[in-house]
């Protein structure tokens, strides 16, 4: 099976959500609904289209999880350095721009700091930020923006708690996309929770209220179906035909962009994919990447996350949104996706 060539115009524009303005305007915390479909029903790569500079690319997006592995964990066939032309975000020179040696020589400068060892010796200090911060928004009397008074400053101070030398060595890149996509991610899933039934309870905050010690697997199946990742991974160039692991054939020279949302849709993978299911278990999700480019700050986002939302739990079990949910304005045109501001009440 090879992958089919189509005209520009009769391709998927990518992202699903751009409008005419040019910008991807996300409606709220739920993915496209094209991304279950794509990996349930239709062919393993689909041909796209994305602008880049005022020009239409063509590409495939490639939907199955297993393809979606292979394409992250290949470097020697899928290239991120030689897909600069077609990459919408311009990340030369950087980590998310670079392949092989010169890769793995800038991630082993820093990786060491983020080991999920290295990231427990410091979770002490992340609860007693956490508890700093919430100090700071019940102070407040009762009604609070979430994202402002707690996401923000708690994912701010505790990465700016690292050691000097590893700043010295973060890209700032780095640092603001941890800082946002922790705070997001809190911002996110708090949503999710309180506008869900789960279970016999009327919310999943609730559920979790009641059941604490589920909170971990929770995020888990949160970050598989509502990552803050917005319009897939960072396009790859095809440095040599290959066969993909559900026998479609791609061509050297093609562009392809791996799409963690469909794969985390696969029902090959995850059963009865669109359920949100605390209890999923295994629950490989690819939120964070794969292979030589898996995020280097996952372990620490992830303690971030589950720390503040252990505690919110835990210390304000009544915390609810302050407006209708459909008043909550999402950002729009980001690579990281989340609401502008939260409003919540206690």
């Amino acid at each position: 099976m090879t992958a089919a060539s189509h005209p520009v115009d009769t391709r998927l524009r990518h992202p699903f959500y751009l409008h005419d303005d040019g910008i991807n305007r996300p409606a709220g915390p739920d993915k496209h609904w094209r991304y279950g479909r794509l990996a349930a029903e239709s062919d393993p790569v689909v041909p796209i289209v994305r602008e880049v500079a005022g020009e239409l690319t063509p590409a495939y997006l490639i939907c199955r999880h297993a393809d979606v592995r292979e394409v992250l964990r290949r470097q020697d066939v899928f290239s991120r350095a030689e897909a600069g032309p077609a990459d919408p975000v311009d990340v030369a020179g950087t980590m998310l721009g670079m392949d092989g040696p010169e890769h793995a020589q800038a991630r082993g400068s820093i990786e060491d700091f983020f080991t999920p060892a290295a990231v427990a010796r410091l979770s002490d200090r992340i609860e007693a930020e956490a508890e700093a911060r919430l100090a700071v928004l019940t102070a407040r009397g009762g009604r609070a923006d979430l994202i402002a008074d707690f996401a923000l400053p708690f994912a701010l101070h505790t990465i700016g708690d690292l050691p000097a030398d590893i700043q010295v060595k973060l890209p700032i890149s780095l640092v603001v996309g941890g800082r946002e996509t922790a705070a997001s991610s809190i911002g996110t899933f708090f949503h999710v929770l309180h506008t869900r039934p789960y279970g016999d309870h009327p919310t999943a905050w609730a559920h979790l209220v009641a059941h604490p010690e589920q909170v971990d697997r929770a995020i888990t199946e949160l970050e598989r179906l509502h990552s803050t990742g917005n319009a897939d991974a960072m396009p790859r160039r095809v440095r040599a035909d290959v066969r993909l692991p559900s026998g479609v054939s791609l061509r050297k020279g093609d562009i392809v962009v791996p799409s963690p949302d469909a794969a985390n849709r696969d029902p090959r993978v995850f059963p009865d994919p669109e359920r949100m299911d605390f209890g999923r278990d295994p629950n490989p999700h690819l939120s964070f990447g794969y292979g030589p480019h898996y995020c280097v700050g996952a372990h620490w986002g992830a303690l971030e996350v589950r720390v503040a939302l252990r505690l919110l739990l835990r210390e304000l079990p009544g915390l609810r949104l302050a407006v209708p949910p459909e008043q909550v304005r999402w950002k729009a045109g980001q690579l990281i996706l989340g609401p502008e501001a939260l409003p919540v009440r206690w």
